[in-house]
């Protein structure tokens, strides 16, 4: 098993990118933390930040050559840059929700193209992608993040079928609900917003309930320790959800009957 030295992170400035960054490094690895501006909330030893941003293709390409450059290798790739969008399906903008796919779906996208040549040239690589627990547990007015978050896990696991053989090793990791500024980073859909929608109630309710399990969610740390648990395996796992309680949550809604498991979250968020 090639050791992993040289690591990509995608969002790496804060959340769960930056608690990954700093677990990596303190285990030896050098960390790229890519962001759009290029910077870190805290320096740190062994965590370089890396302007990249994730849906300008050459600029992906660029920011990957530039480590193989420095470096002569790049191990692994953690895809973790998003964020979270708000709103009933109905009313929501074509713009609204293809902006929700850009960074979250074709960003991804992206970033795995970008580093997949350079993992097939050295005979190894990890791909590991920071999908979501809603993309098998889909919850009213996050529809399209529920779908981006199912895209990207149809997307890592089929592609962990098409490289196997190859040396590159694909995992998607699946949180639950994590503190982080992601909840107040939430973009809202214009028809989220609208006093006189028929949702509002619903709306209401349901955003109050979401707000609280991510306040009251998992430390970042938890993510980061799940995905340099799976670096560190001489076989990645192609489907993790870090905690129990996840775990079981997640067994559970492969195993109810989709009607029992759509009217148990509508009990439970509107």
């Amino acid at each position: 098993m090639e050791e992993v030295k040289v690591v990509l992170i995608t969002g790496g400035s804060s959340g769960i990118g930056a608690a990954t960054a700093r677990i990596l490094a303190a285990q030896g690895m050098k960390v790229y933390a890519a962001s759009r501006r290029g910077k870190l909330e805290t320096p740190m030893p062994d965590i370089i930040p890396i302007s990249m941003d994730v849906n300008d293709w050459e600029a992906t390409q660029l920011a990957v050559a530039q480590i193989v450059r420095a470096e002569g290798r790049l191990d692994a790739v953690v895809v973790n840059a998003g964020s979270g969008i708000y709103g009933p399906v109905e009313g929501t903008l074509e713009e609204e929700a293809r902006h929700q796919f850009e960074t979250n779906y074709f960003g991804a996208v992206k970033t795995i193209q970008a580093c997949l040549p350079v993992f097939r040239e050295q005979g190894h690589g990890r791909i590991i992608t920071v999908c979501s627990v809603m993309s098998v547990l889909q919850l009213p007015f996050q529809g399209f993040y529920s779908s981006v978050k199912a895209a990207l896990l149809s997307l890592s696991e089929s592609l962990s079928m098409e490289l196997k053989g190859s040396g590159i090793q694909c995992s998607a990791i699946l949180p639950g609900d994590v503190a982080t500024g992601f909840t107040s980073a939430r973009k809202f859909t214009a028809a989220s917003e609208d006093p006189a929608s028929p949702y509002r109630s619903k709306m209401d309710k349901n955003l109050k309930k979401i707000e609280a399990d991510e306040r009251g969610g998992m430390k970042p740390e938890v993510i980061g320790k799940a995905i340099l648990k799976q670096l560190k395996r001489k076989k990645m796992r192609v489907r993790v959800i870090p905690r129990i309680d996840y775990a079981a949550v997640g067994a559970l809604v492969r195993l109810l009957p989709e009607k029992s498991k759509l009217a148990l979250i509508n009990i439970l968020y509107t």
